[in-house]
């Protein structure tokens, strides 16, 4: 029986050879400036060999005003467009493809204010210390154009394909959240208003970059924090960029979920398979699974299942970058990463991502 796990599929007009993406990674390796630099590439250069379906790049902010993290990359301007350029050659040298992610932070900017910046916010959040304002009109209507330019970048930068990142509490994820979205006016209140700024984002991005660029998001479909945004209006907003132009949708949290760390002893699950299995049923286009996977087993059983079309790994490619590759030539064995977050550790002190585990054993 052919394995279904190395059948193609489709992610709007992109053929896929398989079903693994590698899920967006923020690798700390940019310059002060948003700068890819040679360790970018090289982190790039082993992924684009790994036979990985879809390589989804750390996330890149769309606005200056709309960075992270430091190292992170830039698409908030034409100078970033070269850099981006040798990300993009280097996996297609090595027989990969790869999509852009773009991101604005917003009120959840950790870099920012470090350098005596007031990020723009949803709405002011008095528990907040990070010097922020509450964005008017104009400025909302300016960040969607930001998304968009960008999106304009990420094509001729030689990019395969485009997502949003619209999860893990960041801008996309504020907007859609009652817990940070206390507006009163068309950007908020009803969950219609709420989910706004998301159909707008899709609209303007699909209207710049054509009908036949692949473009999917990183969707937190619900939160986990009490009184935010439900499943149910997740499901919706959902349906409604699919019908204004979203190719695919990948399964993450939202607001209140961190980082997925297991325990050593405990078995590895899967946080957001449910939700997925949900998103699966209500829309046409294919969802993507990411959170815990690490064996050829779980992965299998989720496709087959019909839970979602596709799966998507993040830190068994940081100790791993071939892994794929090694289980489509029949070494079936689990992934070696054994989720403890060192990694994290690691670039959120500001040194160039690599597997912490590994790391500690040599130091």
């Amino acid at each position: 029986m052919t394995e279904v796990l190395f059948e193609p599929k489709q992610i709007g007009k992109l053929e896929i050879k398989n079903r693994f993406l590698r899920s967006a990674t923020w690798d700390a390796t940019a310059d002060s400036a948003g700068k890819v630099t040679d360790t970018s590439v090289e982190i790039y250069r082993r992924l684009g060999k790994g036979n990985i379906g879809l390589i989804v790049s750390g996330y890149a902010f769309v606005s200056a005003h709309g960075q992270a993290m430091h190292g992170q990359y830039g698409v908030h301007n034409d100078d970033m467009i070269p850099g981006l350029s040798r990300l993009a050659q280097t996996v297609h040298e090595g027989g990969g493809k790869i999509a852009l992610q773009i991101v604005h932070a917003g009120i959840n900017s950790v870099y920012l204010p470090q350098e005596g910046t007031t990020v723009p916010a949803v709405s002011e959040m008095p528990g907040v210390k990070r010097s922020h304002r509450e964005m008017t009109n104009e400025d909302i209507e300016g960040i969607i154009d930001d998304f968009a330019a960008a999106a304009a970048r990420s094509r001729e930068a030689g990019f395969d394909a485009l997502q949003l990142h619209g999860a893990h509490g960041y801008l996309m994820s504020q907007f859609i959240s009652p817990i940070f979205n206390q507006r009163t006016d068309r950007w908020g209140g009803s969950p219609e208003n709420r989910r706004r700024f998301h159909v707008e984002v899709v609209r303007r991005v699909r209207q710049i970059i054509g009908r036949d660029f692949p473009f999917f998001i990183k969707f937190g479909v619900m939160d986990d924090r009490e009184g935010g945004l439900s499943l149910e209006e997740g499901i919706e907003a959902a349906k409604e960029m699919v019908a204004v132009g979203i190719d695919a949708i990948e399964v993450s949290g939202g607001v209140g979920q961190g980082a997925y760390r297991n325990q050593e002893g405990e078995p590895v699950t899967t946080p957001f398979r449910s939700r997925a299995a949900v998103v699966k049923r209500s829309v046409t286009v294919p969802i993507v699974l990411v959170g815990g996977i690490r064996n050829l087993e779980t992965a299998r059983d989720i496709v087959v299942s019909g839970d979602a079309d596709m799966v998507s790994m993040c830190r068994p490619f940081i100790r791993e970058p071939d892994l794929i590759a090694r289980w489509h030539n029949g070494e079936a064995t689990p992934a070696t990463c054994i989720t403890c977050n060192k990694c994290m550790a690691i670039v959120r002190r500001g040194e160039p991502l690599e597997c912490g585990d590994i790391k500690a054993s040599h130091d």
